[in-house]
């Protein structure tokens, strides 16, 4: 329906129907216009910005991706770069001005107010993915000596450019956070009276400098809509809102997604990636891992006098290694994920190193079962050789269990990423320990040198 809807549009544009592209764009989401205007060439992007009214102009803006934002940037006027500028949401501003190149951003901060450039400059100095840098200033701040009355009062006069009204929160003098009230809260009560003795004083607050993850983790485990943040000396300084975290948890899980396919993260979407880059995200890991996978070759090669005493031996390998590996990586992923929403945390590895171990026993012992069977079947007369495999696997796949979920939390332990403990290296690490298990078995039941 939507794509009708675009190429309908496109006919518009391409005709210079203003007037019925007009009526269109009213119709749509801001959201929606920003992906239509993505699909157009740069002049005909312009034409549509153009068209559009200025407070939803700004709210288009900021949907579009980096490149459309800074084609913009390039071809209005300063006067029209004003407008944009101070109709943005602080953190959207901050977010588009990381990534610009120097001259743009020295053109967008000339062109903004005093008090704006100000607050621009205050939370580009914040640590990258800090809760400072994805904080907003757009927020209702009270005084806790207000009455109900005078609350409404400065919530209608300043309200109105503020990300969001029904979370307000209390200060003193010094703006130290004191406490927060909702607009149910002052509907309930009545106007006479005060904020101080109304406001909930127990507070759920970020500080500037923690990791956006953890402010993530914070929105999840109590279902908040924004969150404050204050300096190192209990100062409101920002609110972080529910939007903004959504886009966090994208990109934390983004993140993670690559991290475990072994790459270097990327912040750009994968059809906008050049191919070097692309290339050059994935070839260190994809290096190391190819070194590392020669310590299979040198156990191979260790037991190359087994392989000539019995042949068969080497067409288990490839099913002894890819089920130590699959297991691995099972385990490895519902870790990471239990550690990424907080449901396990380092302190519990002894609790996950038994658990992994039984489910390591059972997932073993009918594999094991299941294998035995079809060898038996497929080389009649080489029963100890089948048993030989089967003990292998059963022994492999405890080990790839408990390998697999441990490692992550040793990541933890020494501040790495957890994700990076996944299917890769994790495969890697357990061939190895499964062909020295194999092969030493092999050796001492079959009585082969």
């Amino acid at each position: 329906m939507r794509e009708i809807q675009f190429r309908q549009m496109k006919k518009l544009v391409d005709a210079r129907q203003l007037y019925s592209l007009k009526e269109a764009l009213a119709k749509l989401q801001e959201a929606d216009i920003a992906d239509f205007m993505e699909e157009l060439d740069d002049d005909k992007t312009i034409l549509v910005f153009r068209m559009l009214p200025k407070e939803t102009a700004t709210e288009v803006f900021a949907f579009l991706p980096l490149e459309k934002q800074q084609h913009i940037i390039a071809s209005i006027t300063d006067l029209e770069l004003h407008g944009v500028i101070e109709d943005l949401y602080v953190d959207d501003a901050v977010d588009m001005l990381e990534e610009l190149p120097a001259n743009v951003v020295r053109r967008v901060l000339e062109n903004a107010a005093p008090d704006t450039r100000k607050l621009i400059n205050q939370f580009l100095q914040y640590p990258e993915n800090s809760a400072g840098s994805i904080m907003t200033a757009e927020y209702v701040g009270l005084q806790k000596g207000m009455t109900v009355e005078e609350a409404f009062a400065y919530i209608r006069r300043h309200g109105v450019d503020k990300e969001t009204i029904y979370t307000c929160y209390v200060m003193d003098e010094r703006r130290t956070l004191e406490g927060v009230v909702t607009v149910r809260d002052l509907l309930m009560n009545p106007y006479d009276a005060r904020l101080s003795d109304i406001m909930d004083t127990h507070v759920i607050k970020a500080v500037t400098t923690q990791d956006q993850e953890e402010v993530a983790e914070v929105f999840h485990r109590y279902g908040l809509l924004c969150l404050p943040v204050v300096d190192q000396e209990e100062r409101l300084v920002g609110i972080v809102t529910v939007d903004d975290i959504v886009d966090v948890m994208e990109q934390e899980v983004t993140e993670d997604f690559e991290k475990m396919a072994a790459m270097v993260p990327s912040e750009k979407p994968y059809l906008k990636t050049s191919v070097f880059m692309l290339a050059k995200n994935r070839i260190l890991w994809l290096l190391l891992l190819m070194f590392s996978s020669m310590i299979t070759g040198g156990i191979l090669g260790k037991y190359e006098n087994a392989f000539a005493v019995l042949p068969l031996l080497v067409t288990f390998i490839p099913m002894l290694t890819d089920t130590g590996g699959n297991a691995g990586s099972q385990s490895s992923t519902l870790i990471i994920r239990g550690m990424a929403v907080g449901e396990i945390e380092p302190g519990d590895f002894l609790k996950v190193f038994w658990k992994e171990f039984r489910v390591g026993m059972v997932v073993g012992i009918i594999l094991g079962a299941v294998n035995y069977i079809q060898l038996i079947i497929r080389f009649p007369g080489s029963e100890m050789v089948c048993l030989t495999v089967v003990i292998s696997l059963f022994l492999t796949v405890i080990l790839a269990k408990t390998v697999g979920s441990l490692l992550p939390m040793a990541a933890k332990v020494m501040r790495l990423d957890p994700a990076i403990m996944a299917a890769p290296l994790i495969t890697t690490i357990v061939d190895g320990f499964s062909l020295v298990i194999y092969f030493q078995i092999a050796c001492r039941m079959l009585k082969l040198q």
